[in-house]
């Protein structure tokens, strides 16, 4: 079936015709890590990293923006700055708890030394990494900071790189009232045999901190843990109950972006991001389980978590990727650079871990095209396609004429490929992403204005890639299979 719309003007925002639409971007400069994710009255909070005068990365500050619905996001502008001698050299990743009607920011503070007549290396030498507090009531403005825990406060066998503070509350009954991880980078014989860890801090009061673990894989697991997340599911039956996920038991991960990381787990990416089941207890006897990618795509980094007032799990990763020059997004010329992913609520059915487009977004879904085996809709940016009852894992889809979702019969894999891999054309220099699947029974695609992100199987297989279309058109064929694609309007 064949059906056509009228071209959608592109974006007259000054951010260029790849603005996107529902995903969080930066109102200027350059944006990476998710910061303080939380839901205060009501009110979503994202913080970032963002470097507003730099499109290319500079010193770091937290932007902020706010939403009501995790679709439409207002942006705050600026509302953390380094402007103590404990974050001299940049408000790097941290989190957020929502305590006593306000809002508790955890950062590292990143201290870069200069020297004559020492020359630093900032892995064992030159660095400080501390972690310092800010509250603030309504989200946008924060009173003065507060050291706490200064590089004096970690083993010593660690190097100068431990940064990226979870906080949140215990989930045990006994023992301190709230937790903290931060990730480590752990001096080896020498620099190549460095191993990545998470430290466990443990406070009744939010500011008083002590040790109370150091977590580590059986075997090493890259070189530096950053971004540490703990997630326990399966505690709120309504979650699995309205994303039609039966509930077996609680599953407990540990979520790490480590860095090094070697092997088929790692994906091909040059830093990966998974999560691991986590069995025992954060501040005793505990084992981990293998590691998982959380997103097989080209964009995605540094995610985190928070639980949302109904008790979902929602998951925010930023969809860019680090020292990876081949790829080019051409919105730098624009001022811009990068975006998050649209919110994902996280769920289980007890052995596999899903994630779904937060379900705000069914409300922005308007003009409706319907195909039966097959559908081709242009000049739309904004989509949600959505392939059921995919039969004998027969299903292609094509995206602005270059990019490709389908399945590999022989190696028993789903592909995401850019036709054209040269830095200048619709995938900015990305090539090709696979990840194992058994079958692909389902397909759902959500289209930006510069973006795409592909769930499969219920979304127990995701990919996030950025991309620049000159034109916007869907082309699916999938036989037998009930085929709907939705314009959003955002």
């Amino acid at each position: 079936m064949l059906l056509q719309t009228s071209p959608t003007p592109t974006a007259t925002r000054t951010h260029g015709p790849w603005a996107q639409r529902f995903h969080l971007m930066p109102q200027a400069g350059w944006l990476n890590d998710p910061n303080g994710l939380c839901q205060k009255d009501g009110t979503f909070h994202a913080y970032f990293q963002n470097s507003p005068d730099q499109v290319d990365g500079g010193l770091k500050h937290w932007g902020h923006a706010t939403s009501r619905d995790l679709v439409r996001w207002e942006p705050d502008g600026v509302v953390l700055s380094p402007d103590t001698p404990y974050d001299a050299q940049g408000v790097y990743s941290g989190s957020a708890q929502v305590h006593d009607g306000r809002i508790w920011a955890f950062y590292t503070g990143n201290v870069k030394h200069a020297s004559h007549e020492v020359a630093f290396d900032y892995v064992t030498s030159g660095r400080d990494a501390n972690v310092l507090l800010a509250t603030s009531d309504d989200g946008s403005h924060f009173g003065p900071k507060q050291l706490l825990l200064t590089p004096a406060d970690y083993p010593a066998h660690l190097t100068c790189h431990v940064r990226d503070p979870k906080v949140f509350a215990s989930p045990y009954a006994q023992g301190p009232a709230y937790l903290m991880l931060l990730g480590a980078r752990a001096k080896g014989l020498d620099r190549a045999h460095d191993r990545g860890e998470l430290l466990v801090f443990g406070s009744e009061d939010l500011t008083r901190w002590r040790l109370e673990n150091q977590i580590v894989s059986p075997e090493p697991m890259g070189y530096m843990w950053e971004c540490p997340d703990f997630l326990g599911l399966g505690t709120t039956s309504a979650t699995s109950a309205e994303n039609r996920c039966p509930q077996k038991e609680p599953l407990n991960l540990l979520s790490v972006s480590p860095q090094g990381l070697e092997g088929p787990e790692a994906g091909s990416n040059v830093y990966p991001s998974g999560y691991m089941a986590f069995a025992g207890s954060l501040v005793g006897a505990h084992e981990l389980g293998r590691f998982h990618l959380w997103d097989g795509g080209f964009d995605f980094y540094a995610p985190q978590t928070f639980t949302a007032q109904d008790g979902r799990c929602i998951l925010i990763g930023w969809m860019g990727m680090p020292d990876c020059p081949q790829h080019r997004n051409p919105t730098v010329s624009c001022g811009w650079q990068h975006c998050f992913t649209v919110p994902r609520e996280v769920v289980t059915d007890g052995a596999q871990v899903f994630q779904r487009p937060a379900r705000e977004l069914y409300d922005y879904r308007s003009s409706l095209w319907l195909g039966d085996g097959s559908l081709q809709v242009s000049g739309v940016p904004c989509f949600d396609l959505e392939i059921a009852r995919i039969v004998d894992s027969q299903c292609s889809v094509t995206v602005a004429g270059g990019l490709t979702v389908s399945y590999d019969q022989t190696s028993h894999e789903i592909v995401v490929s850019f036709e054209d891999r040269l830095a200048e054309s619709l995938g900015g220099g990305r090539g090709e992403r696979r990840l194992a699947a058994p079958a692909l029974t389902s397909l759902r695609i959500l289209g930006d204005a510069s973006s795409v992100e592909v769930f499969c199987n219920g979304g127990a297989q995701v990919f996030s890639s950025r991309y620049y279309p000159r034109s916007y058109s869907v082309q699916a064929s999938a036989p037998k299979a009930a085929i709907r694609c939705w314009q959003l309007d955002v």
